[in-house]
């Protein structure tokens, strides 16, 4: 987002390099897509069943469609923004600011959706993260742990989560090309459709996971400052690093569901290292968790500065409070980032579940509902900005591609959960009382003549640094005797133990 949003890569900075070609363009777009977010999605879509292959297949068009929308509207309109800068120049100020808060909102809880695939993976070492208490104060450990980090300057966050995101290659690629020697055809079509529904409805119900897999397809534009004769390499390199990723996803979630009986994979924290533990034992299971972990909060140290980022942006321009304008000594908007955080432990607390992959199935699926309006408005404003721009043939094509990315996001939506849906949408109509602030914002800006930003207050880095520690303790706090083989003594006894020690000592003394 993006996250999650995607779940891909940030952006790789460019430097004055020599032009690439079409092929290592394309590869270079798989892998800022292909990062965590694929993780816990065979659990999510095992709630659906195998006929969750359909949906991927849908989703492969949806994708493609966005990607070549972004790719040209990149070409035509070189604006800074992505949707934001789109939605504002084809439909005015309002549904630019519209775009930009709800587009950051979905980061920012897309985030969330990292911490809780990452530490998902961690419960196969410490099982006491299966209690949901534990489990959310983990999370906010790890949420303001990153926090800390990247107000103390962003170079090392940056530095690892190039390595993580490579790390979380090795077991989706892995499972993609190997996975098949133990996949059974029976256990994956006994799960075909559980969903209670017809095949279309269960269908339409996988969209807004399977999506989830591609959040972020519209950073794909990014690599025409590098790519030789951009005009026709990068969309040929934006639609094959879609496909190429899409193949992986798609190879990868379905062997999964024939390897692991439906019942055990819904329930699972850690889809990848459990299908590993089938195929090869716990040494290999242990493995694919760690390198899933890493990757999933590697990508969450980095998204976290990169919200930040985008509020202060938006914030310089009035759009935002002043606050998120306000950095520290490092360049960081370290207080905007606070504020960050705050929202990702509301969000924590708010969809706390008896899983990780019924959590991440809520979070995942606000953030991809939040998502799909930007990319409506993307896929509508090419006709808009277009218009004039591209010969009458391209112009017909994209116009149509548009239509199906728009209509294919749609569909998304409608097939989301109902109440999440409303709820997103009814803060989508209550964004025009935000609206109103930020234009009194600019006004104030304008005839005061002052320069948002500022000094953002140096107690910040140690309320986010006591906050993390004060989650870490209650994390351990929780745990403690309330889960067996951790060899810990409980604070109180443990029910029954009073009564079978009694016992226990007259046998002894027999």
């Amino acid at each position: 987002m993006s996250e999650a949003k995607s779940t891909a890569a940030a952006p790789v900075a460019v430097g004055a390099a020599p032009k690439i070609g079409v092929v290592p363009a394309t590869l270079m777009v798989a892998g800022n897509m292909m990062g965590s977010g694929v993780f816990m999605l065979p659990a999510n879509l095992a709630a659906t069943g195998g006929i969750a292959l359909f949906g991927w297949l849908i989703t492969v068009v949806g994708a493609v469609s966005l990607a070549l929308v972004f790719a040209k509207l990149a070409a035509i309109e070189p604006l800074a923004g992505g949707p934001y800068a789109y939605a504002r120049k084809s439909f005015g100020n309002y549904m630019g600011y519209q775009t930009n808060l709800i587009y950051w909102l979905a980061n920012v809880l897309g985030n969330t959706g990292l911490a809780v695939a990452g530490l998902g993976y961690l419960t196969h070492f410490f099982p006491s993260l299966k209690d949901p208490l534990v489990f959310a104060a983990a999370q906010i450990f790890v949420i303001w742990l990153f926090t800390y980090a990247n107000i103390l300057g962003p170079n090392v966050v940056g530095r690892v989560q190039s390595v993580t995101t490579l790390i979380a290659l090795i077991p989706i690629l892995g499972m993609a090309v190997f996975g098949w020697f133990w996949f059974s055809g029976s256990v994956y079509m006994s799960g075909w459709n559980v969903s209670g529904g017809s095949a279309f409805s269960a269908v339409g119900s996988t969209l807004n996971f399977t999506l989830w897999a591609f959040i972020g397809v519209e950073s794909a534009s990014v690599s025409a400052g590098v790519v030789e004769n951009p005009q026709r390499n990068v969309p040929i390199a934006t639609v094959g690093g879609v496909v190429l990723a899409a193949v992986c996803y798609v190879l990868s979630s379905t062997v999964i569901m024939g390897m692991i009986p439906n019942k055990a994979l819904i329930a699972s924290s850690a889809p990848f290292a459990d299908a590993a533990r089938v195929a090869l034992g716990a040494t290999a299971a242990n493995a694919v968790a760690i390198c899933a972990a890493l990757g999933c909060l590697g990508s969450l140290a980095g998204w976290t500065l990169l919200v930040g980022q985008t509020a202060k942006a938006a914030a310089d321009d009035g759009l935002f409070g002043a606050v998120f304008a306000r950095v520290n000594a490092k360049n960081v908007p370290s207080a905007g980032l606070a504020i960050v955080a705050t929202i990702m432990t509301v969000q924590v607390l708010a969809t706390m579940s008896p899983s990780a992959s019924e959590q991440f199935g809520k979070i995942a699926s606000i953030a991809v509902i939040m998502t799909l309006l930007p990319y409506i408005y993307s896929c509508i404003a090419i006709k808009v900005l277009g218009y004039g721009k591209m010969p009458s043939g391209q112009f017909s094509f994209y116009t149509i591609v548009g239509l199906i990315g728009a209509v294919y996001s749609l569909w998304a939506m409608v097939g989301s959960d109902g109440q999440q849906t409303r709820w997103s949408l009814i803060f989508v109509v209550a964004t025009i009382v935000f609206y109103e602030l930020s234009i009194n914002r600019q006004r104030e800006i304008e005839e005061t003549h002052i320069h948002p930003g500022g000094v953002s207050p140096a107690w910040v880095r140690y309320v986010s640094f006591a906050i993390a520690v004060v989650a870490l303790v209650a994390t351990f706090w929780i745990s403690v005797g309330r889960h067996e083989g951790l060899n810990l003594h409980p604070r109180v006894p443990l029910p029954g133990t009073a009564a079978l020690a009694p016992a226990t000592a007259t046998e002894n003394n027999a």
